[in-house]
């Protein structure tokens, strides 16, 4: 395991960080987070989000991993993470291209068109057009093969009617990758294909949903004979899963992020929380698993350095996942009575809070805790694999 960056990676750490200090003002030591993240997802995020992409593709980091003939760097999955690292030391609005930048981007490299690429890789980079993901349903979640939105062929055109839920950003998305079922005589995986979705066209319906924190950053998408160029399909068709694996794949990767543990022991200093033996342990607790988790980043970017997959990333997932819960749990008890209230009222401006309220939903996002612990366990302990029953059957004959 690599604790510390090679040569070429701290040359390149520094020149990141001495541009993200041009370019950017860096956070205060007490500064929580930015005023408006993805968490938010408002028109402010949206705003700021594309004035800084645009900033990062002027500085040529944009799609660092990207190859260098589709406008990236064509640098490692260990540079992409340095630099994911710097820019939280800063007071910027990252996040908004993760779906377009992060998981559209490669699936369209690996599976598209050069028109498609043509078309979609330098609007993406430059921070032109935000993109959503419209994969999970009402009854396909983590069973995404489950999906029913159908797709009918009809000339040069597909017409697309279903139900999309949990689309992150999908009210201010230009584009959005879709998936849908266009041959129901065949299995479940073999008869889906992958689709590049304008999401102004007609018979698009997007309904912010709102969530306890009081944002909308999830919505539910309705699709009423909605007609997608055939032009727009990424792969072939109802072979869409491939292209499918390729987007988890890249949803997944993960790298070492920063710990909130400071700020943590910084809030029980001022709430005098820190003399309580019991508060005393669960903080112990909070910075072992802080440790952990810092660890298992080193395991995955020495993984990653050697062109190696890392199935850690699920393990570092479902970590975080069951930790922020955990963590949002303490962070309010160190603040006693004062961990009911909220906004301005609250320490913090209530910011442990909103974290309390959005934790639950790190246990759903890319790849429940029930579908992590199952690639943890064929992948990484060897296990057999879930009995699929399903498997081979046409999907016209599941009950569902």
């Amino acid at each position: 395991m690599d604790f510390d960056d090679t040569e070429e990676e701290a040359a390149f750490r520094a020149e990141v960080h001495a541009w993200m200090t041009a370019n950017a003002r860096e956070r205060d030591p007490g500064q929580l987070a930015t005023s408006h993240s993805f968490y938010d997802f408002d028109d402010i995020f949206v705003k700021e989000g594309k004035l800084w992409q645009h900033r990062i593709y002027d500085g040529g980091y944009a799609g660092i991993t990207w190859p260098v003939e589709f406008g990236g760097r064509g640098g490692s999955f260990v540079e992409a993470m340095i630099f994911r690292e710097e820019e939280a030391k800063f007071d910027v609005a990252s996040g908004l291209f993760a779906v377009g930048i992060g998981m559209a981007g490669p699936t369209i490299i690996g599976h598209g068109t050069d028109e498609q690429r043509r078309r979609f890789l330098p609007a993406m980079l430059r921070g032109e057009e935000v993109w959503c993901q419209l994969f999970s349903e009402p009854g396909a979640g983590s069973d995404l093969a489950s999906l029913s939105t159908r797709a009918v062929r009809d000339g040069d055109e597909w017409t697309i009617d279903g139900q999309k839920v949990w689309s992150s950003g999908a009210h201010h998305s230009d584009m959005g990758i879709l998936l849908a079922r266009t041959d129901p005589e065949a299995p479940k995986h073999r008869g889906i294909t992958f689709f590049l979705l304008d999401m102004r066209s007609p018979g698009v319906e997007v309904r912010p949903l709102r969530q306890m924190t009081g944002g909308a950053t999830f919505n539910e998408v309705f699709l009423t004979d909605v007609r997608v160029p055939a032009a727009n399909v990424v792969g072939e068709v109802n072979g869409g899963w491939r292209a499918t694996m390729t987007t988890l794949a890249n949803e997944r990767t993960a790298g070492r992020g920063t710990s909130s543990f400071p700020q943590i022991l910084q809030l029980a200093r001022e709430c005098g929380s820190t003399t309580d033996p019991i508060l005393r342990q669960r903080l112990a607790d909070c910075f072992i698993k802080s440790e952990i988790s810092r660890y298992l980043g080193f395991r995955i970017q020495t993984a990653l350095s050697k062109g190696m997959s890392s199935p850690e990333t699920s393990v570092a997932k479902l970590l975080f996942a069951l930790s922020a819960k955990e963590t949002a749990e303490l962070t309010l008890s160190l603040q006693g009575p004062l961990g009911m209230l909220s906004g301005e009222a609250a320490p913090g401006h209530g910011f442990w809070q909103q974290q309390f309220l959005s934790a639950p939903s790190f246990r759903i996002a890319a790849g429940s805790d029930e579908i992590q612990r199952n690639i943890i366990g064929e992948r990484v302990l060897g296990l057999p694999g879930d009995v699929r029953a399903d498997k081979d059957v046409p999907f016209k004959d599941l009950v569902r």
